[in-house]
């Protein structure tokens, strides 16, 4: 199939890339700022097109004679704090790619949203809620996934918190008991790989949660016992974490901010299991991460490996 992937130059999008590489897929990545995407062009059949995919017009053209648009784009932050960033990424994107799909004659859509999409206060799942209900009324053959918190080596979710703990002895720590079921980026590519080959998926909407719920604080003490860091994380109540969260929305690159801690007052754990109507089996955390966190557990990454092979 020809396949063009927007947000293809992130963090999912490359392992997506590589994973379709191999079913022998004709991809196409695009971006606005092509040596974002540099490391892509290795990937067989894979090229790169650099233009801005919220020129509806443009969009259309580029996607003449391709069968699926993919769209994996998502923010987490947003540089001011009234929503309008979370606003152009979230919905205004989705809004155009189904436009340009419908003058393009597309009619596969797969789209990247988030677990509780469209639940709570902040901007970041409103606007993924929003986009949701653009795709069910698009009249495309769709299919969404909803992934908790995705990890893998290059992520910047358990990076981020390693980062953290490297250059602090102590890390305050909002929500500390906001429970996720953070899932292996492997595992999600997986799924959107099952969903290009099977059209029973369209129509579907499927919840991907990682193999066990843990929660931020749990993670974040992981982290720095994988790391070998004797570190002080300290849960905040709700009123500090709120002012941390404001505190922060005006430090550069917003590690954290109030948005943040709105979207961790609601659970990122599954409702049903996705992964398992897809027939596949998800990595725990503990059991996968270990392998980059810490690289001098091998002989317990070769138990767990065997593990694994015998439960297959």
């Amino acid at each position: 199939m020809k396949i063009m992937i927007l947000g293809g130059s992130g963090f999912v999008g490359g392992h997506l890339a590589r994973r379709l590489s191999r079913d022998g897929h004709e991809q196409v990545v695009v971006t606005r700022h092509a040596p974002l995407a540099r490391r892509l062009r290795i990937i067989p059949g894979l090229s790169i097109r650099q233009f801005d995919p919220y020129d509806v017009d443009r969009l259309a053209l580029e996607l003449d004679d391709f069968d699926v648009l993919i769209n994996l784009v998502g923010i987490l932050n947003e540089r001011g704090r009234d929503g309008s960033g979370f606003q152009r990424a979230h919905v205004d994107l989705v809004q155009g790619a189904i436009e340009a799909c419908g003058k393009a004659g597309v009619k596969r859509f797969i789209h990247m949203s988030a677990l509780q999409a469209g639940n709570g206060e902040s901007f970041y799942l409103k606007t993924r809620g929003q986009a949701e209900q653009l795709v069910r009324e698009s009249g495309l053959d769709w299919t969404m996934f909803r992934p908790s918190t995705i990890f893998g080596p290059d992520d910047s979710f358990l990076n981020r918190f390693a980062s953290l703990l490297t250059f602090s002895p102590m890390l305050p720590l909002a929500r500390p008991d906001a429970r996720f079921a953070p899932v292996f980026v492997d595992d999600v590519v997986e799924a959107f790989a099952r969903a290009v080959a099977d059209r029973d998926t369209i129509g579907e909407v499927y919840e991907l949660c990682g193999a066990e719920t843990l929660g931020l604080k749990e993670i974040v003490d992981w982290v720095a016992q994988q790391r070998g860091q004797r570190r002080c994380v300290i849960g905040l109540p709700d009123a500090l974490g709120r002012l941390q969260g404001k505190v922060f929305d005006f430090v550069p690159g917003k590690p954290f901010s109030s948005d943040n801690f709105k979207s961790l007052q609601i659970d990122s754990v599954c409702s049903e299991d996705g992964f398992a109507r897809l027939g596949i089996e998800p990595w725990a955390m503990r059991e996968k991460a270990a392998e980059w966190l810490n690289p001098d557990d091998r002989e317990q990454r070769y138990s767990r490996f065997r593990t694994r092979a015998g439960r297959e």
